[in-house]
């Protein structure tokens, strides 16, 4: 496709590739997050940032009380009632910011669906328009501008990861109900700032690289699914420019 063409696209067909882009790179995100979700790793993260010693449990309870927060996140129902040695695990000001937690959890996790099913569709119309390449060209731009943005993101926390910390909190919940004492508090023993801070820089990293392989399938996708152009006119036949050689 060239220059002019791509300038001289409609206001639908650039709000289109502009939704493609968007929802391509909400898909992504939602991807990588799955797997820091898993036992495996918030077992292996909580080992780093000693969540047994912090807790005082032993590895048997840590995974028990771990385990249980961890399916009343993803599967519910949402009681995090879970309870070690006869105790509660939680306090119920803890227990409701964890629904509070799953409440965004959901929320995301509906925009990533609406996501996925626009992006398919935005897909398929392309196709049927005949400009497949359009789509992947989407994609791609989506991908590069998801890189800059999380490398963006990542400078910043560099130096400032409390501070980010603290907005994204302030966005996402009510005032006040999601200061912890680390003295006493379980979950933020269980979850300690360490925690976070790690699965935010590993989150960010496999952000990148999942969007910088697709960036570049897709644009070679783009590339190979172009139409074919010649340079200024339409191609003639030899038979054409010499009638008497056709005879």
């Amino acid at each position: 496709m060239s220059e002019s063409s791509a300038s001289s696209r409609t206001l639908p067909e650039r709000a289109a590739a502009i939704a493609t882009a968007l929802a391509a790179a909400i898909v992504v995100i939602a991807i990588a997050i799955v797997p820091f979700l898993s036992p495996a790793w918030i077992t292996f993260e909580q080992g780093r940032t000693n969540a047994a010693v912090l807790t005082g449990y032993s590895e048997t309870d840590l995974r028990i009380a771990t385990n249980a927060i961890l399916h009343d996140l993803v599967v519910g129902p949402p009681d995090f009632a879970v309870e070690v040695a006869g105790a509660a695990v939680l306090e119920e000001r803890e227990r409701g910011h964890m629904r509070d937690v799953r409440g965004v959890f959901a929320g995301f996790g509906m925009l990533a669906l609406v996501s996925a099913v626009l992006l398919v569709g935005l897909v398929a119309a392309a196709r049927r328009m005949g400009h497949p390449e359009r789509a992947w060209a989407a994609i791609s731009t989506g991908m590069r501008w998801l890189i800059v943005g999380i490398v963006a993101a990542g400078v910043v926390a560099a130096v400032a990861f409390d501070t980010l910390f603290e907005i994204f909190h302030r966005l996402f919940f009510p005032g006040g109900t999601y200061t912890f004492d680390p003295r006493t508090d379980h979950l933020v023993q269980l979850f300690p700032f360490a925690f976070w801070m790690e699965t935010t820089i590993v989150l960010g990293a496999v952000i990148v690289v999942v969007a910088a392989i697709l960036a570049v399938v897709t644009g070679q996708r783009a590339r190979a699914a172009r139409p074919e152009t010649t340079h200024g006119c339409a191609a003639v036949t030899p038979a054409a420019t010499h009638p008497e050689g056709a005879r």
